[in-house]
């Protein structure tokens, strides 16, 4: 397993960059603007929390930016649902953008676990 020595080299923040770049896309040519604005915010949150977190010096404030991760996660997740039900997004994007949101909620949540077990 390689070290990780900067934010970049977490793989929830990678996933999450990804992630971000594909909402910004769907959205590209969307006029409601509140929408777009308020995911897109979410998204760029989710990977700046754990940047974020990631460079703070003690574990209880790593953790503190990472739940942070986690809520912009759920809420995102909530807001597709209303963008399908919208026709913003496919049933197809949809399913798309909901498993991506699980997977990065399992690194993050891993990534937790792990900082956790550090204040112990």
């Amino acid at each position: 397993m390689a070290t990780i020595q900067r934010f970049e080299d977490l793989e929830c923040w990678k996933e999450a960059r990804k992630w971000a770049n594909q909402i910004y896309n769907l959205l590209e040519s969307s006029r409601d603007f509140w929408f777009r604005d308020q995911i897109q915010r979410a998204a760029i949150s989710v990977m700046n929390n754990i940047a974020e977190g990631f460079g703070r010096t003690t574990v209880p404030d790593k953790i503190h930016f990472f739940i942070f991760a986690t809520s912009s996660l759920f809420e995102i997740r909530s807001m597709v649902y209303l963008g399908t039900d919208r026709k913003y997004f496919t049933e197809q994007d949809c399913e798309e953008l909901l498993k991506q949101n699980q997977i990065i909620m399992d690194l993050t949540f891993g990534f937790l676990k792990y900082l956790h077990s550090l204040k112990k």
